[in-house]
């Protein structure tokens, strides 16, 4: 039984920037990156490698991509349990632009407010 539900964000538009991006990646892609989020649903709170804190609540799901790539959403669990995907990057480095950062705590923040 699932733990926590993953749930797209949704911006004051209707759209849905997690859903989107991965609609834009390969077929290959989108499972992997499925699967791990199907990993925290299932075994939230879950660690390293899979999963890292990032800081105020905020969370990533790690998935190594062929080509050596790398995948990032970032996510956090919000007051009803939901796990909330804020924002999704494929990168090719291991360190976090600040501004995808930035975009996953706006996007946070922008969620909380609707909650309320």
């Amino acid at each position: 039984m699932k733990k926590v539900t993953a749930y797209f964000y949704r911006t004051d538009a209707g759209g849905e920037p997690v859903r989107e991006w991965l609609r834009s990646l390969g077929r290959d892609d989108r499972r992997l990156i499925g699967e791990d989020i199907m990993t925290v649903e299932f075994g939230w709170p879950v660690g390293m490698p899979t999963c890292r804190p990032m800081g105020d609540g905020l969370h990533e799901v790690r998935t190594n991509l062929s080509g050596n790539r790398i995948a990032r959403v970032f996510f956090y669990v919000d007051g009803v349990g939901r796990l909330v995907l804020l924002h999704g990057v494929v990168k090719k480095t291991a360190a976090t632009r600040s501004a995808d950062l930035d975009q996953a705590r706006r996007n946070k923040r922008n969620h909380e407010r609707r909650m309320k």
